[in-house]
């Protein structure tokens, strides 16, 4: 899809690869809906965004959602992309899973992404064209100690977005989705922690490169949108984690 003078929903947008995201849709001639619950980090980010339109919005609430994308719609007459990028980690043990953070996580980073979907898939379908990017995790590939909870949860996204992507391609939409490595990015940072090591520290043990930047993250998902490949990986090497 060509990204000049699309409307696009990028959630997460106020930091790390939403943030990045957002900027370079926008360099490439976009109007980015800035989505995020940061509301003084949207404002700010929103002046340096020409064209974008801030829309507070908490994506654990799956009312507020419906909201959101209602509200972008009224604002631009529409959307031609939507990059599910809001998400949280969690590193525990499988003894350690606490159900009630998990069934929060499963809301934020599995339920959430699906009613972003679902209620801009019938938008699209009424432009004729779209295209839909889901993060989801390079973890999503590696069985790795501690990350049973988070990597569940984004290989469940994988299974949504391959299967819409079957399900769309008769109306002219995309799905695809993109696998990140580690970014340096706050997304560690705030990861939820049952225990202080996780998978991913270990990464002299297991040999991994060093950490992406959140603007090498964005080309990837920039590149998802315009080439509409199925699924991108940050590196090929993950292919055979």
């Amino acid at each position: 899809m060509e990204i000049k003078d699309k409307i696009a929903i990028v959630t997460g947008a106020s930091m790390g690869i939403g943030e990045a995201t957002a900027r370079l849709l926008t360099q490439k001639g976009a109007k980015v809906a800035l989505v995020a619950r940061s509301k003084e980090k949207l404002k700010k980010l929103s002046k340096e965004l020409s064209g974008s339109f801030v829309v507070i919005c908490d994506m654990t609430d799956l009312k507020a959602i419906k909201k959101m994308v209602k509200k972008v719609v009224a604002h631009y007459q529409g959307i031609d992309i939507l990059i599910n990028n809001a998400g949280r980690g969690y590193d525990a043990s499988i003894v350690d899973i606490k159900i009630n953070t998990f069934t929060d996580l499963f809301n934020l980073d599995l339920v959430g992404p699906l009613i972003c979907m679902q209620e801009v898939i019938p938008v699209m379908k009424k432009k004729g064209k779209g295209a839909i990017i889901n993060i989801s995790s390079g973890t999503a590939l590696m069985a790795l100690p501690n990350m049973a909870a988070y990597s569940s949860l984004k290989r469940a996204l994988v299974g949504i977005s391959l299967t819409a992507r079957e399900e769309l391609k008769s109306d002219n939409i995309s799905v695809g989705v993109v696998y990140p490595f580690i970014t340096a990015t706050d997304f560690e940072k705030n990861t939820i922690r049952s225990k202080k090591s996780s998978g991913f520290e270990q990464n002299e043990e297991r040999n991994i490169p060093s950490a992406d930047s959140a603007d090498f993250l964005a080309e990837k998902i920039v590149k998802g949108i315009e080439t509409e490949e199925a699924e991108i990986l940050a590196h090929d090497w993950m292919k055979n984690r």
